[in-house]
C-alpha cells in the first residue's frame, strides 16, 4: 500500500513539473501579462501546478518534492530557452545546471528522512 501511494505522490510531482515548465517556459509569450491568452494559460497553469506539488507534498517529504521539481523545472525551462529563444547559458550557468541536477540526484538516492 506504501508504494502505490509513493507511486501517486511521484505522478502528481510529475504533473507539478510539467506544468511548471509549461508556465514558466511560456510567461515570457505574455509580453508582461499584457497579452491576454498566454496569461490566462500562465496563470492556470501555475495554479494547477501549485495544487499538484501540494499533493505529492502529502507524500513525499516535503524537501524532496521542491528540490526535485525546482531542479527539473529550471533545467527544463533553460533547455527550453535554448531551443525557442536561442537563449545559452555560458560556461557557469551550463556548470551550474549541472550542480543542481547532480544535488537532486544525490538528495533522492543517498538523503534519509527521519
Amino acid at each position: 500500500m506504501k508504494s502505490i501511494s509513493l507511486f501517486t505522490g511521484y505522478i502528481y510531482l510529475i504533473f507539478a513539473i510539467i506544468l511548471g515548465i509549461a508556465s514558466n517556459g511560456f510567461l515570457k509569450t505574455t509580453e508582461g501579462f499584457t497579452k491576454l491568452n498566454p496569461t490566462i494559460f500562465c496563470v492556470l497553469s501555475i495554479i494547477v501546478c501549485l495544487f499538484c506539488i501540494s499533493k505529492a507534498m502529502t507524500i513525499i517529504p516535503v524537501g524532496f518534492t521542491y528540490a526535485t521539481y525546482g531542479a527539473l523545472t529550471i533545467t527544463a525551462v533553460t533547455l527550453f530557452g535554448i531551443f525557442k529563444y536561442n537563449q545559452t547559458p555560458n560556461l557557469y550557468g551550463t556548470i551550474g545546471l549541472i550542480l543542481i541536477i547532480a544535488g537532486v540526484v544525490l538528495l533522492n538516492v543517498f538523503g534519509k528522512v527521519k
